[in-house]
């Protein structure tokens, strides 16, 4: 695994990881989701590591600032954890994505690009590629995705948290870290709470709520994969058909397809090497342009 960075248009550096070489014709563009880097996401890890064994490369995209490990205690438990993403900026993702595509395909040169994202990394890389007039993505892997306003009000003390982020950016402290953790799970700041709220470009998955939109997903270009577990339960009573519902609203709906992990959960814990697996299938078997 090597570190790599990646420069956008507004200046910063983001950091990514890169599992394999520029020797290979295939990269995976992997976005990470929300809490999420490759240190301390072991199903991150296990895909880039399996990819790059079977002569796929696989850069794993972080965030704004996901790179970094925030240590906190978690007072249920008594032990020390640590998680990334306490600090994203919702707005800029689309410059985000874009810079880690470019990235692949113009700097390193890569011949097919395979634009992937995990949870909320889906949610960004629906909004990349239903709004970018480029073809630097050949092939799509969706897994996982959040209606964000359903999630919203499903995860615990979201209204609590929401109303103290507010307080803390009204009084000026909005850089600030939050007391206690986001939905249960994640430490973040304040200005990173009321930006995930707020964030309209992400509310492209509206299968339960019905709030957001749907024009990015039928304005996505390649074909490709959604990727569910059986037991996620962020996606309502039945995963598989929220995710057939998404695969619905693109263009072609039968170019792509919907598959289901029996028994993985939202985040395929003790299964990230299934979910690897899975992945490496979807390229091997059903990305056209090289394998087929």
């Amino acid at each position: 695994m090597e570190i790599i960075s990646v420069t956008t248009p507004r200046g910063l550096v983001l950091k990514g990881a890169m599992f394999g070489n520029t020797n290979n014709d295939i990269v995976l563009v992997m976005l990470t989701g929300i809490c999420s880097n490759v240190f301390q996401n072991e199903l991150l890890y296990s895909t880039g590591k399996l990819l790059s064994e079977n002569g796929i490369t696989c850069i794993i995209a972080h965030a704004h600032d996901s790179f970094s490990c925030f240590a906190y205690t978690d007072l249920s438990s008594g032990k020390q954890k640590h998680a990334g993403v306490f600090n994203d900026d919702f707005s800029m993702v689309y410059e985000d994505v874009e810079s880690y595509v470019r990235y692949a395909k113009e700097e390193l040169g890569f011949r097919h690009v395979i634009l992937g994202g995990h949870s909320l990394g889906s949610n960004k890389i629906i909004h990349y590629l239903g709004n970018t007039a480029d073809n630097f993505a050949d092939y799509f892997i969706v897994s996982s995705p959040v209606d964000i306003m359903h999630w919203w009000r499903v995860m615990p003390n979201i209204d609590k948290c929401f109303e103290l982020a507010k307080s803390f950016v009204d009084t000026g402290r909005g850089d600030d870290i939050l007391p206690f953790l986001f939905g249960g799970f994640s430490p973040m700041t304040a200005n990173t709470v009321l930006g995930f709220y707020n964030a309209d470009n992400l509310k492209n998955c509206p299968v339960l709520s019905k709030e957001g939109e749907t024009k990015s997903l039928y304005n996505i270009k390649p074909e490709g994969a959604f990727i569910i577990g059986s037991r996620d339960s962020v996606t309502g009573e039945s995963p598989k058909g929220f995710m057939e519902t998404l695969n619905s609203w693109t263009k072609n709906p039968k170019r792509n397809k919907v598959i289901e992990v029996e028994g993985a959960s939202h985040i395929f814990y003790g299964m990230h090497d299934i979910y690897a697996e899975t992945v490496l299938d979807c390229i091997q078997n059903h990305f056209c342009p090289v394998y087929m």
